[in-house]
């Protein structure tokens, strides 16, 4: 079907539900009187469309507990001020990503569950039931929220794909735990039509899982191919357009294990700097495309222009 397209295990289910909330108030769409702000941003990868889809956005005070708990104020404000940001606040973002192979449209992450994914697919020509394979690069509730809607699938057609080693952490949690109680939710009632994967497995033609360990137990980025042109989706490898990318050894407060999350950023970074691979990267400003480049001992996002529109 071808559409146009227009272990800090026990901190991590209670840290992951403050990202959910803060979004509630901002939901992708219409604002007062304002007109309604753009949620599908399409282009191509050679021959494959991809279309990012805006779920959500919302303000959040006081990142540096989040993002950069370990620096002092000093430098926090200082690396926030070189980047034209303020250290008082933050816009947070939830952008799944739509695929279209060919054959089969993907969509990687399904957002808050709070409607916006159903509006985004809509502006983009899409609907829920036209979607064939669902990936779940990781489970935290911004992603998987989207999966159930009144209590049945919204994606009543769709066969899922998701990290073996990732639902294997979050379906064993006790009851109690706010992440694995939404697995147990919204994930396992879909297993048995479930595929659940390794690194460097295949979802669909052109689309290969990488694993990116860290943020969570078993994150998966998922490189895009077409036509000899390579993309990335990063998933949450890193979360903020700045201070990961300025200081990819800070410590992330949702990161379930900090030191794998670190290593993982550092390395994936450097690959798509020094690649010149595009990415998108989950929770980057929509459309959430960009590049990457080395900046003394971090990176520098840099937000696309047109470079993919051809």
């Amino acid at each position: 079907m071808t559409v146009s397209l227009s272990r800090r295990a026990a901190l991590a289910g209670a840290a992951a539900l403050p990202l959910a909330g803060a979004a509630a108030p901002l939901l992708a769409g219409a604002h007062g009187g304002r007109a309604e702000a753009p949620v599908a941003h399409s282009f191509k990868l050679a021959e494959m469309p991809v279309t990012t889809l805006l779920d959500a956005s919302a303000q959040r005070e006081g990142p540096k507990p989040m993002f950069g708990a370990a620096a002092s104020d000093a430098e926090f404000a200082r690396v926030s001020a070189e980047n034209f940001i303020s250290d008082a606040t933050l816009q947070f973002y939830f952008t799944p990503t739509l695929v279209d192979t060919g054959g089969k449209l993907v969509l990687f992450d399904t957002g808050l569950g709070n409607g916006g994914i159903a509006k985004a697919l809509a502006a983009a020509g899409a609907t829920p039931d036209q979607i064939n394979v669902v990936v779940i690069t990781h489970m935290h509730p911004d992603h998987i929220g989207g999966l159930m809607t009144d209590g049945a699938p919204t994606f009543s057609n769709a066969r899922y794909v998701t990290g073996a080693e990732e639902y294997n952490f979050w379906s064993k949690r006790e009851a109690g735990d706010r992440v694995g109680d939404l697995v147990a939710k919204n994930v396992t009632p879909l297993a048995e039509k479930t595929d659940f994967i390794d690194d460097g497995a295949s979802v669909a033609p052109g689309i290969t899982a990488m694993a990116s360990f860290g943020h969570t137990p078993g994150h998966m980025c998922y490189m895009l191919e077409s036509g000899g042109r390579q993309l990335l989706l990063t998933a949450d490898l890193a979360n903020h357009y700045v201070w990961s990318f300025a200081r990819p050894d800070w410590a992330f407060s949702f990161d379930v294990d900090a030191e794998a999350a670190s290593a993982s950023r550092r390395r994936v970074l450097a690959m798509l700097a020094a690649d010149k691979v595009p990415m998108v990267g989950y929770h980057m400003p929509f459309p959430a495309a960009g590049f990457v480049e080395t900046r003394g001992d971090g990176f520098r996002y840099v937000p696309v222009s047109y470079q993919l529109m051809g």
